[in-house]
C-alpha cells in the first residue's frame, strides 16, 4: 500500500499554545470537508503537536466560506475542541468581519432579515467610503454577526441592497467583479481562553486587495 498522501500547504499561524491555535485562512480553500486540499488537512504540518494527554489531530472549530479570508480558531486537544465549541454555542466569542460593499449606505445599522427561514442578526458600521466609476461607491464595512447562519453576512448585505464586492452568489449581475475573489475578511476574534483564562483578542491584518481600495488601511487606521 502506498503511504497516505500529505497536503503541503503553508499556513500563517497568528497564535499557538498547547490547547489551541489561531491561523490565517487564505481565500480559495475549504476549511474542511470531503476534499484533499482543506485547511483541516494542512493543520498537522503547520502546528506543533500538543504535549497534553488528550492531544488530538488539530481541528477548526468554526467555518469560513471558501472565498472568505481571515482568522480561524483551531482546537488541538479533545477537551479544547469541546470547550471552544461550547463558547461558540454560548455566543461567548465575538467575531468581527470587514467587507467591501457596493453602493450608497447609511453609516450604521442592524440587519435582521431571516436566513433559511431562521431568525438572525448582524450589525454593520461604515468606516470609509470612496467613489467608484463602475460601482458608484465602495464602502469599508465592519460587520458583527450575532448568529451563525450559512452565508449570513453575504445575504444580509445583499438584502440591504449593498452586496459584497466580488460576490457571485448574492451580487447584482451587472456589478459582479470576476477574478478578484470575495471582499469579505474575518478580521478578529475576542474570547476568554477556556483553560488559561487569558483575555484573547487576535486580529488578522487586511488583505492587499482591501488596502488597494482604501489607502488609509496601510497605516493601520482601524483599531
Amino acid at each position: 500500500m502506498s503511504p497516505k498522501k500529505r497536503l503541503i500547504f503553508k499556513l500563517k499561524v497568528l497564535f499557538e499554545d498547547d490547547y489551541l491555535a489561531i491561523i490565517h485562512k487564505p481565500g480559495g480553500i475549504l476549511v474542511s470537508g470531503n476534499h484533499f486540499k482543506t485547511i483541516a488537512n494542512a493543520l498537522i504540518q503547520n502546528l506543533k503537536q500538543s504535549t497534553l494527554e488528550d492531544a488530538t489531530q488539530p481541528q477548526p472549530v468554526h467555518r469560513l466560506d471558501f472565498p472568505t479570508t481571515g482568522i480561524l480558531l483551531v482546537g488541538k486537544t479533545s477537551s479544547s475542541i469541546r470547550a471552544l465549541n461550547k463558547l461558540f454555542e454560548d455566543r461567548a466569542i465575538k467575531k468581527t468581519y470587514y467587507a467591501v460593499a457596493i453602493g450608497n449606505m447609511k453609516p450604521e445599522g442592524t440587519i435582521t432579515t431571516e436566513v433559511d427561514d431562521k431568525p438572525c442578526k448582524s450589525n454593520y458600521k461604515v468606516h470609509q467610503t470612496v467613489p467608484s466609476e463602475r460601482f458608484g461607491y465602495l464602502n469599508l464595512v465592519e460587520l458583527e454577526p450575532f448568529t451563525g447562519r450559512r452565508h449570513q453576512l453575504r445575504k444580509h448585505l445583499s438584502d440591504l441592497g449593498n452586496p459584497i464586492l466580488g460576490d457571485k452568489d448574492y451580487g447584482i449581475e451587472s456589478l459582479i467583479l470576476n477574478g478578484k475573489g470575495l471582499y469579505l475578511h474575518a478580521y478578529s476574534l475576542k474570547f476568554v481562553h477556556p483553560f488559561t483564562k487569558e483575555e484573547m483578542y487576535l486580529k488578522d491584518d487586511f488583505p492587499l486587495n482591501f488596502k488597494k481600495i482604501f489607502n488609509t488601511l496601510e497605516v493601520g487606521e482601524i483599531n
